[in-house]
C-alpha cells in the first residue's frame, strides 16, 4: 500500500519561504515524485517534478523561487519554496508513479498515488 502525506503547509507573508515534506511509504522516492498544486476555482498544476536520475523540471511559474528534491534514507519529498507570492496560494499535493521511473511530466492525470494536500497560503 502506498502512503503519501504532506506537511509543512502553513500562512506566510509575501516574499517569505515555506519547505513542504511528503513523508512517503510503499513506494520509493529514487522513482518519479511530483508536486502539484490546485487554487480554489482551477484546475490542478504541475510545480515540479525529480525522476530517478534526480533531473528535475519546473512550472515556468516557480522556476527560480521552488527547489524540489528527494532524501532516500528518509523517503521523504520536499518543495523549498522560497519569494513566495500571493498567487503561489493553493492547497500543495505530492504525487508519484507515473508507471515510468525516468519521465516525470508535469500532468496530474498519470500520477497513480496522491496524499491528501496541505495549504499554504500567501499573504500581501
Amino acid at each position: 500500500q502506498v502512503v503519501l502525506v504532506e506537511s509543512g503547509g502553513g500562512s506566510v507573508q509575501a516574499g517569505g519561504s515555506l519547505r513542504l515534506s511528503c513523508a512517503t511509504s510503499g513506494y520509493t522516492v529514487s522513482h518519479c515524485m511530483a508536486w502539484f498544486r490546485q487554487a480554489p476555482g482551477k484546475e490542478r498544476e504541475g510545480v515540479a517534478t525529480i525522476n530517478s536520475a534526480r533531473n528535475t523540471n519546473y512550472a515556468d511559474s516557480v522556476k527560480g523561487r521552488f527547489t524540489i528534491s528527494a532524501d532516500s534514507a528518509k523517503n521523504t519529498l520536499y518543495l523549498q519554496m522560497n519569494t513566495l507570492k500571493p498567487e503561489d496560494t493553493a492547497m500543495y499535493y505530492c504525487a508519484a508513479d507515473p508507471g515510468s521511473s525516468w519521465w516525470c511530466p508535469l500532468l496530474s492525470r498519470v500520477y497513480k498515488y496522491w496524499g491528501q494536500g496541505t495549504q499554504v497560503t500567501v499573504s500581501s
